[in-house]
């Protein structure tokens, strides 16, 4: 019996010689990206969906992997996507913007999307005792808003994540974003950063800050309005689609 929670599987999309693997966020699941492959597999696109280890399933999973497993399920998607196209390009939300980035940072790669990606997290002096905290604490609410505060439209009801961060995680994370700040001048490949100018100001703050220290020579930002954190999933998301299909026809054009 399958334990992974209903409608938040990965997915595979066949297509052409271009593939794209999607990458989804912190305790999220496959399907905040589903509309985006679904998308791109129509302009011909070879798509991945990957499920990050300890995600979609239970947040006692999430407690149990660290970085280096969720930096490992990128490898093995760019692996198996890569055994039957021959360009790759990485598209992640979130923590996923942060994987894709750090991955491309040592990883051939056509291209990256990095949509609602932080730079950092706010400054917070527990940061530091979150291993410890975590044995009192397994998990952190994640806010007293009302079901869908913060998110445009409705796409909320559909959305599936845990319901709590996993403290540890949080920690993980931390780190994880410490090595993409060092990797960011190491990261060749052409880079589209997309962020909506509604998000939380930590993350608005994040692009121009990872912009500044990408080795990329071909590096693009975006900023949309009307949708949240989650653009993939709310009212901007077609714009957002678009840019990215744009992206990856003009980077995959011969020189």
């Amino acid at each position: 019996m399958s334990q992974i929670i209903p409608t938040a599987e990965p997915y595979w999309f066949p297509g052409n010689r271009t593939g794209v693997l999607l990458i989804h966020g912190f305790t999220g699941t496959p399907k905040e990206m589903r509309w985006m492959g679904e998308y791109l597999n129509q302009q011909g696109y070879t798509v991945l969906g990957i499920r990050l280890a300890g995600h979609a399933t239970r947040p006692e999973d999430m407690i149990r992997t660290r970085w280096q497993d969720w930096l490992l399920s990128v490898e093995d998607g760019y692996h198996l996507l890569g055994s039957c196209t021959e360009r790759i390009f990485l598209a992640g939300l979130s923590m996923g913007g942060v994987l894709s980035l750090t991955f491309a940072a040592t990883a051939p790669v056509q291209g990256v999307i990095a949509m609602s990606t932080p730079y950092d997290l706010p400054a917070d002096p527990r940061l530091r005792m979150l291993g410890l905290l975590s044995w009192l604490t397994p998990y952190m609410p994640k806010g007293d808003d009302k079901p869908g505060e913060g998110w445009f439209g409705d796409a909320w009801k559909q959305h599936v994540s845990y319901p709590q961060n996993p403290l540890r995680s949080i920690g993980e994370l931390n780190q994880l974003l410490g090595v993409m700040r060092a990797g960011l001048p190491q990261v060749r490949a052409p880079v589209l950063l997309i962020n909506s100018r509604d998000d939380d100001p930590f993350i608005r703050d994040s692009m121009p800050k990872i912009h500044a220290q990408l080795g990329s020579l071909d590096k693009q930002t975006m900023w949309v309005e009307g949708s949240g954190h989650v653009i993939t999933e709310e009212p901007q998301r077609m714009t957002v689609f678009a840019a990215a299909a744009e992206f990856i026809r003009r980077v995959s054009l011969p020189a």
